[in-house]
């Protein structure tokens, strides 16, 4: 009888334990099936390797658009990029009634100097800087040409912020832009006086002085500066980026010529030019970050060496949002 007994509890027991079973599984089934779609990206990158995770809930399929021309089906995709550069990955997730669930993860990619000039392969207008009128705060000031870019006047080093406008009268010039794009194509817009900061003896050695659009009265001879138009830019200018390099111009004070060894550089075909408009129209590359660009343009001042470089100008560009 006490055997019989335990049989007894034991099956009450194991009616009670698989009766929760069975009311847990289905509670988990019909909360799997009710979660509702959702979907998230998790990423890591390695160079221009990156590796995807699609962090989705009741997804059945997952698509993929890297935002370079390519796709992919699959949850956890792992893809290399071509080129460095700034990408948008999309994910579109689908559950099984058809609703989608779009996410996406803006990446910058193997950052080089030549894309943060540029912006890269998808910065379809490519990327435009102007002149920074805080010339205080980046450090700008105007040097001699000479080896170690000696301070011209310690007084005005750094240059004070807005300088162009507040002595010279130009502040135009801060509203100019200059557009690198990533297949080497090269804009410049002078806006609606079509003149750019320029050198004075530049302008009347190669003009006459008729292409000056602004002379301070007292201070550009000072100074050697002038608004100017060029000659007439090529419509279809190209430019060369020199990550690292032998930069090689005029200067008097060496002799004739000066090389600045292990520079990064650009220069111009035709008529381009960045910034100012002078002899020398290679410029030299100080610092570029995602927003700055740090440069040292040259000009030749002296009556007495027409087109041999007197003094360099450090200046400060801001990339145009």
């Amino acid at each position: 009888m006490k055997k019989r007994n335990k049989f007894v509890r034991f099956g009450l027991v194991f009616t009670v334990f698989m009766s929760l079973l069975l009311s847990s599984c289905s509670s988990d089934d019909i909360n799997r099936q009710t979660f509702p779609l959702s979907a998230d990206i998790f990423h890591s990158i390695e160079g221009k390797k990156v590796a995807f995770q699609g962090l989705t809930h009741s997804a059945i399929s997952w698509s993929w658009d890297f935002g370079d021309g390519t796709t992919s089906v699959e949850q956890n995709p792992v893809h290399v990029y071509v080129d460095g550069g700034y990408y948008v990955a999309i994910l579109t997730a689908t559950d099984k009634n058809g609703n989608t669930e779009v996410t996406e993860v803006k990446m910058a990619i193997d950052l080089t100097p030549y894309i943060l000039l540029t912006g890269g392969p998808t910065a379809t207008e490519g990327k435009t800087w102007k002149l920074s009128a805080s010339h205080s705060s980046n450090g700008d000031f105007f040097a001699l040409a000479d080896p170690d870019f000696s301070l011209v006047d310690p007084d005005i080093t750094p240059l004070p912020d807005g300088a162009l406008s507040l002595f010279l009268g130009m502040g135009e010039v801060y509203d100019d832009e200059y557009t690198f794009h990533f297949n080497g194509d090269y804009e410049i817009d002078l806006k609606a006086d079509g003149g750019a900061l320029s050198g004075i003896v530049y302008q009347f050695v190669a003009f006459g002085g008729a292409n000056i659009t602004n002379m301070h009265p007292e201070y550009s001879e000072e100074f050697g500066l002038v608004v100017g138009k060029p000659g007439g830019l090529q419509p279809d200018l190209k430019f060369e980026y020199i990550e690292e390099g032998d930069f090689i111009t005029s200067s008097v004070w060496t002799g004739g010529a000066i090389t600045y060894n292990d520079v990064s550089s650009f220069s111009f075909s035709d008529t381009g030019f960045f910034g100012f408009l002078d002899f020398e129209t290679k410029v030299i590359v100080r610092e570029i970050t995602d927003s700055q660009l740090k440069v040292v343009v040259f000009m030749a001042a002296s009556q007495d060496h027409i087109g041999i470089n007197t003094h360099a100008l450090l200046f400060t560009f801001d990339v145009v949002e």
